[in-house]
C-alpha cells in the first residue's frame, strides 16, 4: 500500500549527517548519523509504500572545536545544506512529500533553505527543547544542533544564516514550537515573539492558527523525537520527561501532515547506538508509519 498526503507520495530520503553536535563523550562522536539505516532495517520505508530517494553523504565529521571559533562544523553545514535544499526542491518538483530521515537538527537547514528558495513558509518545530541558542542569549555557541530555529529565523554566522542572501529562511512570526519543555530554553523565547506550546498540552487549533494562513505558502515540519517522553523513546542525546506519550505523538504529526500547506517532514537525533537491541527503533517505526498512515 502506499501511503499519500492529501496530493503527494511519500519520498524518503536518508540524511544521515551528524554535523551539528558536539561529543557525547570524549573519543566518540554522535551515533545519530546511523539512525535512518536502523529505522530502514526496521522496515519503515517498505511499510510506507514510499518512494525511495536515496541518501545525501554529509562531510566528514570533525570532533575538535576552537572557543570562540564559530560553529563546529559550521561550513561543512554550509554546503550539506545547499546540497539537501536541492533535493528537497527536486523531490517537491516531481510531487513527492519529503520525508527526511536525520541525522541531527541542523539538517532543519536543508528545508528551510529550499523553501526559502520558492516562497514564503512556516515551521512547525516538534522538540523538548528550544534549539534557539544565539549570542544574543548565550555566552557562547558552537553546535548548530542546539541552534538550527536561531539559524533559520536569522540569527547567528552569515555563512549559516544567510546563504544566498536569503536570511532569514523562517520569520519569527511564521514559527510555532512545539512540545518544548526545558524550563531554561521557555526562558529563550521571552523577547523572541516566536509562539510556542510548552510540554504535552499541544492543541492542532492553535498550530494551524500560525501554519495555516493566507501569508503563507506552506509550511515545514521538524520533529525531534526527544519530544517523545523518555519512557517511550530513550535513545535520544538529551533526554527530557514530560514529553508526548506515542498515542499523542501519532494524533499530532498526522494531523499536520494532513494541514493544507504541510510541505515535508524530517525526523531527527533518534541514535542507535543508545538503542542496543534495536528495540526502540523497531518502535520508533512502528509510531511514524501509524502517525503517517
Amino acid at each position: 500500500m502506499t501511503i499519500i498526503t492529501p496530493d503527494k507520495t511519500l519520498t524518503v530520503l536518508d540524511v544521515p549527517s551528524n554535523l551539528g553536535l558536539r561529543p557525547l563523550a570524549p573519543d566518540t562522536i554522535p551515533g545519530c548519523y546511523k539512525a535512518p539505516w536502523a529505522l530502514r532495517n526496521a522496515g519503515l520505508v517498505q511499510r510506507l509504500g514510499a518512494a525511495d530517494a536515496g541518501a545525501l553523504v554529509p562531510p566528514r565529521y570533525v570532533a575538535t572545536w576552537t572557543p570562540g571559533s564559530g560553529v563546529r562544523n559550521g561550513p561543512a553545514i554550509a554546503g550539506y545544506a545547499r546540497r539537501l535544499a536541492d533535493r528537497v526542491s527536486a523531490i517537491r518538483e516531481e510531487g513527492g512529500f519529503p520525508v527526511l530521515l536525520g541525522g541531527d537538527c541542523s539538517i532543519l537547514l536543508g528545508p528551510a533553505l529550499a523553501l526559502r528558495r520558492s516562497g514564503r513558509y512556516g515551521l512547525a518545530y516538534l522538540d523538548a527543547h528550544s534549539d534557539f541558542r544565539h549570542l544574543g542569549n548565550s555566552p557562547h555557541v558552537g553546535a548548530a544542533a542546539g541552534e538550527d530555529l536561531a539559524l533559520v529565523t536569522g540569527r547567528g554566522d552569515d555563512y549559516l544564516t544567510d546563504i544566498d542572501g536569503l536570511r532569514p529562511y523562517v520569520r519569527d512570526e511564521d514559527v510555532i514550537v512545539l512540545g518544548v519543555r526545558d524550563e531554561e530554553d521557555l526562558n529563550d523565547f521571552a523577547e523572541s515573539g516566536i509562539a510556542h506550546i510548552p510540554g504535552s498540552d499541544i492543541s492542532l487549533d492553535d498550530a494551524s492558527k500560525v501554519l495555516v494562513r493566507d501569508e503563507l505558502d506552506g509550511f515545514w515540519i521538524h520533529v525531534d523525537v526527544d519530544v517523545l517522553d523518555p519512557s517511550v523513546l530513550s535513545a535520544v542525546d538529551s533526554p527530557t520527561p514530560g514529553g508526548l506519550d506515542a498515542d499523542r505523538f501519532t494524533e499530532l504529526i498526522r494531523g499536520l501532515v494532513g494541514l493544507p500547506g504541510a510541505a515535508g517532514l524530517e525526523v531527527t537525533i533518534f541514535d542507535p547506538d543508545l538503542d542496543e537491541d534495536g528495540s526502540q527503533a523497531a518502535l520508533l517505526t512502528d509510531i511514524l508509519v501509524e502517525a503517517l498512515a
